[in-house]
């Protein structure tokens, strides 16, 4: 189907045939776009094979200059994807996340002042993109798609009253009476979904500073759709869609991952696709897999989605010392197939907290008790963990080596937190410097704050330091990652019949074959080889087993062995 045609059916499901006029003049704009942009397609499934690194740009070095003069260091750590947190114009209440322009790039990420033109931010972000690319890294950034700031020039013409062409761009209402099955995302930080202006009320999901997008108004899809168009006619290489399942709303539901929202993504897919295939779509919907599937579509909506559900998964197996939580929640009937071309991100970490949503009242105190080390790192009221991969391990190298490696070699393409990398902890005075400017004791900010690179340096230049010991071990496993398609886009098949403090599983892609294996527990093991592995060997160290002799595993071990 031609593209205009499949963006008109999809529009018509929304809208039925009201407002085809509209579409018909975005058709032409997207039409006239296309032709005249000389970009590439990107290669197919490039991210299936990608290594992720999330980042604030200023918080990991100041600005896009910093940025660009650390892009070594990423090339060496094995990174080949680059997730910049939120980059566009904010007031920065909820770290860039409140949008108040999608065309401008702060520019204090430029060190320019705030008066400087956005044609200079964006002439200077091609020119970080083109410094990116030449180093074989692909660059994605946050898009707030549900909400935007209540500083956005739409919101602030919207408070002007009823009859404004802006006023139906969000949702208002004469009292708080609609929508009252949805929940409250940020428990303990907001009482309402609404917030009280002028004789009126405002609906939003997040922060009252953020308020929601109304996607009943075509205007608001078709402007949300140029904005993607501007981007990527830049060069972008993808976006993460924030908060997604939020998009429609509709009263006597829970206004989540209702059918029109699968629409609109699958509207937002059809403009991307128009413009530059193969670049990114990223699902952010912290929701159960058979949940996130639904985001992949027939492989004609996101890419690509985060598994929420395994990250807390992997913890618990690390604390109880049983693979059972992380293989239970990789079967089949938890975690569906999903389209070929799509991929699940796996991460351990992400910006916010370690979130505990999706799992059980048991599972959650499981996780409380192992990993919250401190009160203050209480979030959403015990549905999350406030705090860095290392303290969660109490910095222990041998607990946050093997959580990477589980996450490495299980199926999906991972994300590294900046600065998780190089054993990074909680940042307490960047917690009270953002309490103090956003006035909200957000216990998110202790998991934020910028790199101090001369410490940096000086920790890698340190053999025994623990940053040097996480970086290089970190960097071993994504250099041997990138020479097995297996990790990216192979099969997982799991070892039965072992103890259960051993996770052991078969990576297989075409004639790859990688086995992995992991002590969970805080002792001693013993791993007796299965008959089918034949001439086994350490991709490591590149020496032979004997599968006469069973591996012996101490505390923590874990292996990746090749065999035929």
């Amino acid at each position: 189907m031609d593209f205009k045609d499949l963006l008109r059916y999809y529009f018509v499901q929304l809208y039925e045939e009201k407002f085809l006029g509209l579409l018909e003049d975005f058709l032409e704009e997207l039409e006239s776009t296309a032709k005249n942009l000389s970009l590439a397609a990107l290669p197919s499934q490039w991210y299936k094979d990608a290594v992720i690194y999330s980042t604030y740009v200023d918080l990991f070095n100041k600005d896009f200059q910093g940025l660009s003069e650390r892009l070594d260091y990423l090339q060496q750590l094995g990174i080949d994807c680059l997730w910049l947190l939120p980059i566009l114009d904010s007031p920065m209440r909820d770290a860039g996340f409140d949008i108040r322009d999608y065309r401008s790039i702060r520019r204090s990420l430029f060190s320019l002042p705030e008066d400087a033109p956005a044609e200079i931010t964006q002439q200077l972000f091609r020119e970080f993109l083109s410094q990116a690319h030449q180093k074989n890294i692909r660059v994605i950034f946050d898009i707030a798609l549900n909400h935007t700031s209540d500083q956005h020039q739409w919101f602030q013409e919207s408070r002007k009253g009823p009859e404004n062409p802006y006023r139906n761009y969000y949702i208002w209402n004469k009292d708080t009476n609609k929508y009252k099955e949805t929940r409250l995302l940020f428990k303990g930080l907001c009482p309402s979904n609404w917030e009280y202006d002028n004789g009126w009320y405002y609906f939003h999901r997040f922060y009252e500073f953020q308020p929601d997008l109304n996607y009943h108004n075509p205007n608001v899809l078709l402007e949300m759709s140029r904005n993607l168009i501007f981007w990527l006619s830049q060069g972008i290489d993808g976006f993460r869609a924030d908060a997604i399942p939020f998009l429609w709303k509709k009263d006597g539901t829970n206004c989540e991952n209702l059918p029109q929202t699968h629409i609109i993504v699958k509207f937002f897919r059809g403009v991307i696709d128009a413009i530059r295939p193969g670049s990114l779509l990223l699902a952010e919907a912290c929701q159960p897999p058979n949940e996130v599937v639904k985001y992949f579509g027939k492989g004609d909506e996101c890419h690509a989605g985060y598994h929420f559900p395994l990250m807390p998964q992997i913890f618990i197996s690390m604390a109880l010392g049983d693979r059972q939580p992380v293989q239970k929640i990789l079967r089949p009937e938890v975690t569906p197939p999903i389209p070929k071309i799509c991929q699940w991100v796996t991460f351990l970490r992400l910006h916010d907290e370690l979130t505990l949503e999706m799992v059980t009242p048991e599972e959650r105190e499981i996780m409380n008790t192992h990993y919250r080390h401190d009160i203050r790192w209480n979030f959403r009221e015990g549905e999350g963990i406030s705090a860095r991969l290392a303290e969660l391990f109490r910095f222990d190298q041998r607990k946050i080596l093997q959580a990477f490696s589980i996450m490495l070699t299980l199926p999906g393409s991972p994300v590294i937190y900046y600065g998780d990398e190089l054993g990074k902890g909680n940042d307490e005075e960047w917690f009270e410097y953002m309490k103090t400017l956003s006035g909200y004791p957000d216990s998110r900010f202790y998991v934020r704050g910028p790199l101090n690179w001369k410490e940096i340096e000086i920790s890698l230049k340190d053999s025994s330091s623990l940053s040097s010991k996480i970086f290089m071990g970190l960097q071993t496993m994504l250099g041997i990652r990138k020479d097995f398609k297996a990790f990216g886009q192979g099969t997982i098949d799991w070892l039965e019949n072992l103890p259960q403090a051993i996770m052991a599983y078969v990576r297989y892609y075409q004639n790859e074959k990688i086995l992995v294996i992991h002590q969970l527990a805080d002792a001693n093991g013993e791993f007796v080889w299965p008959e089918f592995v034949k001439h086994p060997t350490d991709v490591f160290t590149e020496k032979p087993f004997n599968v006469q002799i069973p591996l012996s595993l101490h505390p923590f071990d874990f292996f990746w062995i090749k065999f035929s």
